[in-house]
């Protein structure tokens, strides 16, 4: 899926941003493999994967991602914005999505559901104050909130050693307890994130997770990704600690699968992309009516202040 965003990228039918997930599967698969449908998560705005394993179809999440009508925010959010039942977007300002986390958390408290949210951020964002006041109320109120440190070794260019005076991140949260966790093994990641649902659940309050990943592209599709690390390092990653490759070979060793039934999935798998990616360029664009729409909860749209007071824009196509 993040490889044919990467292509509709280029022969620019995806505009805008676009930050991809390629590298990092096995933490959003493994996550959504250790909570229930009815937990919560939130994230930044690297979110196609867990919009995915959340249980949105690719085909809306391409469609998203090209600005049509027929994508998971019906075309208005793209690349950033995406929403589903119990994942809260995408969210674009740097850390802006943990102390939404421990909110979101409260709200399992409050109203005595014994229900977890899963925060995420980078390591970029590690560093962001709101990050740490989050983690104070969330300690103060015993809130079950898993806080999930995505740490992929580079913020926007600039690599964690030259951003970070601890690359510890598991330790950051100081008075709440912490894991690292390998973030390319997809069952490491799954066994740790039922210790910590578990953890929450037990009315301990919150725990941190840091998941040592890496990401293939760069940080945005306007970053090569190659300025600040070299080509060899990706490639080493790619060949030895690749989550998929990793889990393929796991399986086959294991008598768990064949070669010959993996193929069989990856066949399915192209097949299936390439009909949602058709479908995505395809799909019409949104209204221009429709701009307002779901500002506001159960509420009509407000009328769009144009060149004359008040009165609302009309689509022309």
């Amino acid at each position: 899926m993040e490889l044919k965003a990467d292509q509709l990228y280029k022969q620019k039918i995806i505009r805008g941003f676009c930050h991809l997930y390629d590298g990092q599967e096995a933490c959003c698969v493994g996550i959504e493999a250790a909570i229930k449908p009815t937990d919560h998560v939130i994230t930044a705005y690297r979110v196609h994967g867990f919009t995915y394993t959340r249980g949105v179809p690719i085909r809306e999440i391409l469609t998203e991602l090209t600005g049509r009508k027929g994508g998971c925010a019906k075309g208005k959010g793209g690349s950033m914005h995406m929403y589903a039942k119990n994942v809260y977007g995408g969210n674009g300002i740097v850390g802006a999505q943990v102390p939404l986390g421990a909110g979101i958390a409260l709200a399992c408290k409050y109203f005595g559901k014994n229900e977890v949210c899963t925060t995420l951020h980078g390591d970029g964002a590690a560093s962001q104050g709101q990050v740490f006041e989050a983690y104070n109320m969330a300690a103060l109120w015993k809130l079950p909130c898993i806080f999930v440190c995505e740490n992929n070794r580079y913020g926007m260019g600039t690599s964690n050693e030259r951003a970070a005076a601890s690359t510890e991140y598991y330790r950051r949260g100081n008075f709440i307890p912490g894991l690292r966790v390998d973030g390319m093994d997809v069952l490491c990641v799954r066994e740790a994130t039922k210790f910590a649902a578990e953890h929450c659940r037990s009315g301990k309050g919150p725990i941190v997770m840091e998941l040592q990943t890496y990401r293939y592209h760069g940080h945005s599709m306007s970053d090569p990704g190659i300025s600040y690390r070299t080509r060899e390092e990706i490639q080493e990653v790619r060949s030895k600690s690749d989550p998929i490759t990793l889990l393929k070979d796991r399986m086959v060793n294991n008598n768990l699968a064949s070669i010959e039934e993996l193929k069989d999935i990856d066949v399915a798998v192209r097949k299936e992309i390439e009909e949602a990616a058709q479908f995505a360029t395809t799909d019409p664009e949104p209204p221009l009516e429709d701009l307002c729409q779901h500002i506001y909860f159960n509420e009509p749209p407000f009328e769009v202040r144009g060149p004359n007071q008040w009165i609302s824009y009309k689509s022309t196509s």
